[in-house]
């Protein structure tokens, strides 16, 4: 079975906060706006298939219903994004960090490849990885 569309849900603190952020790497905003002139899920496209849908912890919970929420520096998921070049990788890492991510591995030659790992405002972990090897198979 083929999906037209995934969404990766996350937890935020603060609307704003996360809508610079993620406005700053680049990312572009999906839907209609809401009251506080943010889109109403604040929603981002990724790419052609992939969007992150940030929920403010608030209301996460009628999401995950009984189930706690990982504690803050504990992560249950990594979100990999694939692009074509190490200067790319190295763009949106330099992004992020221009934007106040905590960078966890500067981007280089690793194992698998080349990559970087990030935090977001809310902790959230983001790996930046040239778009070949692992990400291809």
């Amino acid at each position: 079975m083929k999906l037209d569309r995934a969404t990766v849900c996350l937890p935020i603190k603060d609307r704003q906060v996360s809508h610079a952020f993620y406005t700053a790497l680049g990312f572009v905003t999906v839907g209609e706006l809401g009251d506080d002139g943010l889109p109403e899920p604040l929603q981002f496209e990724i790419s052609v298939g992939l969007r992150v849908m940030l929920i403010p912890t608030r209301g996460f919970g009628w999401v995950i219903g009984d189930r706690k929420r990982s504690p803050r520096n504990t992560h249950e998921c990594l979100v990999v994004i694939g692009l074509a070049t190490d200067a790319a990788v190295d763009k949106l890492m330099r992004r992020a960090q221009d934007a106040g991510a905590k960078i966890v591995m500067e981007a280089g030659d690793q194992k698998w490849g080349y990559s970087g790992a990030f935090a977001d405002p809310d902790g959230h972990m983001w790996q930046v990885s040239r778009a070949d090897g692992f990400l291809t198979r």
